[in-house]
């Protein structure tokens, strides 16, 4: 299926590889090297597992999912905390490609970003995988492979915390895993698995990250809409499809569309990026990060892309922007 990208917002679609990856157990990979971050890729596993578990009492079926470790050499591989983990050999018997696959953060991602095999293999592996997700430094490994062609997997960058050590670096990773591990066990088993499973590993969090359809038309079209406006915004520093934002309203995508605009009296598209832009001026104002660092956080992509975006709404650059409120704010 083609991407679609647009100037104003990340609105793309999911690539579907030649490779049939529906005809078995959703392969899942987490890709790990030494010096590796361990709580996000923890979370990843945790999140399918917990699906498989439900999913196999729920249906009598067999797992949805086979959820793998995998290394270039295989066997134990320690983390930056010295806990070691067992991996399976990176060989042929993966070479047919995964439905995700994840690449683990941490310090250790800076050499592995320099491993020619590793490099050559997710080059092989990227027409074959529908989406590749990149945790937190993990972007490095997968700048440097790059990507082999226009109509590649989705390529997702999750935020890099503030340390691998930090409370706050913690966090991220595990909350950034845990959604993107929740938006894929929705996509494939639906809101209401997908959100049993939030409960279950981080409770407290499902109404937030996984709404549920509006159930027997106790909704009107407008609670509707503003719930899938809720769920932009807490996912905005994600790829946010239409399909999914449908989804969450139980409406077709041409429905969503019209309905949306209607309502809030913008695109869905528009809306994200004013959603977007917010949060881009509060790091702006309220922090020192590097505006590329604010452009991963706000969703926008990197910082000339930002950039681009406030001077087509602003007619300021974003460090101008920065400057100028923080003038405003001292008078």
């Amino acid at each position: 299926m083609p991407q679609m990208h647009l100037d104003t917002a990340r609105i793309t679609w999911l690539h579907t590889p030649t490779l049939n990856v529906r005809s078995a157990a959703r392969r899942i990979g987490v890709v790990l090297f030494n010096g590796f971050w361990l709580l996000g890729p923890g979370t990843v596993i945790e999140m399918f597992q917990t699906a498989n578990e439900l999913a196999g009492s729920r249906a009598g079926e067999e797992p949805p999912y086979e959820v793998q470790f995998l290394s270039m050499d295989g066997g134990s591989v320690a983390s930056s905390s010295s806990v070691r983990i067992w991996t399976d050999r990176i060989d042929t018997r993966y070479g047919s490609g995964f439905d995700v696959l994840y690449i683990a953060g941490g310090q250790g991602a800076q050499t592995a970003a320099h491993d020619e095999r590793l490099l050559n293999w997710l080059r092989s592996v990227q027409t074959r995988t529908r989406t590749i997700e990149a945790i937190g430094e993990g972007r490095l490994v997968l700048d440097a492979a790059g990507p082999t062609e226009s109509t590649g997997p989705q390529l997702n960058r999750f935020p890099v915390g503030a340390s691998a050590d930090s409370a706050f670096g913690g966090s991220s990773d595990r909350n950034d895993c845990a959604r993107s591990a929740l938006m894929f066990i929705k996509r494939d088993l639906g809101a209401e698995l997908a959100r049993s499973v939030a409960d279950r590993v981080m409770p407290g969090m499902a109404a937030t990250w996984v709404p549920l359809p509006a159930e027997g038309g106790t909704l009107s079209v407008a609670e509707k809409i503003r719930a899938a406006a809720r769920w932009m915004e807490a996912n905005c520093d994600r790829p946010v499809s239409v399909a999914d934002a449908a989804q969450v309203a139980a409406m077709s995508e041409r429905n969503f569309l019209r309905r949306f605009k209607h309502e809030m009296q913008l695109t869905p598209s528009d809306y994200l990026l004013q959603v977007r832009l917010r949060i881009a001026c509060n790091f702006l104002t309220e922090t020192e990060l590097p505006v590329d660092k604010i452009a991963r956080r706000s969703g926008t992509g990197n910082g000339d892309r930002l950039a681009k975006i406030f001077r087509k709404r602003m007619a300021l650059s974003p460090t101008e922007y920065r400057a100028r409120s923080r003038v405003a704010s001292e008078v």
